[in-house]
């Protein structure tokens, strides 16, 4: 039957996108509805940007962070200032990076960039102060082995039979000032003897006692209260090798137990023999200050 001119020019209905009889016709609604509809089902892939994230450089401002001087907002600061210098030259852009190798400087001190790190370990008996032993026995490096990935060492020593406080650090600066003698950092010990103390041998040792390398001055010495007269608290600075119990031998008294329990202001408050924590910021302020 031959169509009317009507039906031949009529064209066909693609409002809703779906073109019946084959292939909608080029830039059609039908043709434009599909292919929008193609374009939605692909994935959509990600801008490409070039990658600068080299694993062994660091940030200027968290190198100097890490170093211990400030904080990254300080550093930026100081960088900005002309005070930070890398490998010689001044630098004061923002986002600068360098590598751990570099030779960076603020106020001409060089910096060491890994992080500072305080543990505090409440040591039980039968480990030594060492960070390893040729003869197989425990040492205190075991019980903070899961502490941190950075080396640690422990600040000055405690016997193999002593218990109580030790501080582990890789801040070589703060190492040294705790140690040495001048800085009078303050240690009290509980010490249990095998007799009771007569009160003459107490005003002996606050008044000093001449051993084989020289006086020993104490800074307290008295009865621990609520004891009996077998256990004594004595607040010393000394860093002598086995100093307390060696006060105590020139007495004629055998040290049964000995429990270091206050170093440089820290205490053994919830922590349990055996166990470390991390130094709280305030407590590493503290410290610092130590004149």
């Amino acid at each position: 039957m031959a169509k009317s001119d009507n039906e031949r020019n009529r064209k066909p209905n693609n409002r809703k996108g779906n073109f019946k009889g084959g292939t909608p016709p080029k830039g059609s609604f039908a043709e434009k509805a599909n292919r929008y509809a193609a374009e939605r089902k692909k994935p959509k892939s990600k801008p490409k940007t070039k990658s600068n994230s080299d694993p062994d450089l660091i940030r200027l401002n968290k190198y100097i962070a890490n170093a211990g001087i400030c904080s990254r907002r300080e550093a930026d600061t100081f960088i900005a200032a002309g005070q930070v210098t890398v490998n010689g030259k001044v630098v004061t852009e923002m986002g600068h990076k360098v590598k751990r190798t570099d030779d960076v400087r603020f106020d001409g001190k060089r910096l060491n960039p890994e992080k500072k790190e305080y543990v505090l370990l409440n040591k039980p008996k039968n480990f030594i102060t060492t960070t390893r032993d040729e003869r197989g026995r425990r040492t205190v490096m075991e019980l903070v082995s899961s502490a941190s990935n950075n080396r640690l060492y422990p600040v000055g020593r405690l016997d193999r039979n002593t218990t109580g406080l030790l501080l582990f650090t890789n801040d070589g600066d703060l190492a040294k000032k705790l140690t040495h003698p001048k800085h009078g950092v303050r240690k009290i010990y509980h010490v249990h003897l095998d007799k009771n103390v007569t009160i003459a041998d107490i005003r002996k040792i606050r008044e000093g006692l001449e051993l084989e390398d020289g006086t020993i001055e104490v800074d307290e010495v008295d009865y621990v209260t609520g004891t009996t007269k077998k256990e004594v608290g004595i607040e010393i600075h000394s860093g002598r090798n086995r100093i307390v119990r060696r006060i105590f031998e020139h007495l004629g008294y055998e040290v049964s137990k000995l429990d270091r329990v206050v170093f440089a202001g820290l205490t053994k408050k919830d922590l349990p023999r055996g166990h470390w924590r991390f130094l709280t910021e305030q407590e590493v302020i503290n410290l610092g200050m130590i004149k």
